[in-house]
């Protein structure tokens, strides 16, 4: 490299050394990928296609397509799913945020005991409290309803938690200012909380939509009707097409099921990683 200026020759050596971590995380990037981009090949080919570990796309597209969409309505089951999810986000996204600004601004008696209720059901999976659930919700007859779907979840303790967290690390003058201005507690939140809130809320929304999207047992035990059922319990009976085992529409159907969820967390990424960097500094 005789010859360049010694800026050129450091930047060379500099490109010189990286190569190798450049070459590494491609090589991580594509094993991680691999799942997927082996579903998408899949996706698109018969049973002897596959069976023949074809490593180019197949014939079958169509007709996979065809079985999910059509014959299967799966569109219809993305639809249920998405107002599922629509709904328990929004809900505990009002909900949390009302409970946050009850455990920081609000005083009452047995506040604590409350709260340390809270935690308590975060170490509660849900399948502790599935009994229960099916019980009460059966009792009030919304078997096969989207209230059935969505009630049970509208509650978060997460939620709670994340926005009692967050609204305790605020100062304090922005209440004391909203109170000489005689707002209402619930103008001080939509006018002072929200708006300095999006971050957190985006993260929790996230999270929500995509624990709500993946949801299956609940769906499977609480909705009967077909035409009701949501997109994880009709991927189960892709596996079974005209009599027969089947994979390309199956990997097909998981495809379009990821993509509504990629969607969000594409939407709210950058707001999404913002939320958490500031609960790690707090």
């Amino acid at each position: 490299m005789a010859g360049l200026a010694p800026g050129v020759q450091r930047r060379g050596m500099v490109r010189g050394r990286k190569w190798p971590f450049h070459l590494g995380l491609t090589a991580t990037a594509l094993i991680i990928a691999f799942p997927l981009l082996y579903a998408a090949l899949i996706a698109t080919q018969n049973n002897p296609e596959i069976f023949s570990f074809r490593v180019t796309p197949g014939t079958a597209l169509r007709s996979n397509f065809e079985a999910v969409w059509v014959n299967r309505d799966f569109a219809g089951a993305m639809w249920n799913t998405v107002q599922m999810s629509f709904y328990v986000t929004a809900g505990k996204t009002v909900l949390s945020l009302l409970a946050g600004l009850a455990f920081v601004y609000f005083k009452f008696r047995g506040k604590w005991i409350v709260f340390f209720f809270v935690l308590v059901t975060l170490m509660m999976p849900t399948e502790v409290m599935i009994l229960a659930m099916f019980r009460m919700v059966s009792g009030f007859g919304w078997q096969d309803t989207m209230t059935a779907l969505v009630a049970p979840f509208l509650a978060s303790a997460t939620g709670a938690f994340l926005f009692r967290q967050h609204f305790a690390n605020l100062p304090g003058e922005l209440l004391e200012a909203s109170q000489i201005d005689g707002a209402s507690p619930i103008k001080f939140l939509t006018k002072v909380l929200i708006p300095i809130s999006w971050n957190v809320i985006a993260a929790l929304s996230v999270i929500q939509f995509v624990y709500t999207w993946n949801m299956f047992l609940w769906p499977s035990l609480i909705i009967r009707d077909e035409a009701r059922q949501v997109v994880q319990v009709s991927l189960q009976t892709l596996t079974n097409i005209d009599g027969a085992l089947t994979y390309g529409p199956l990997m097909l159907a998981a495809i379009i099921a990821s993509i509504p969820p990629a969607i969000v967390f594409l939407l709210l990424q950058k707001r999404f990683m913002s939320g958490f960097a500031i609960g790690q500094d707090k």
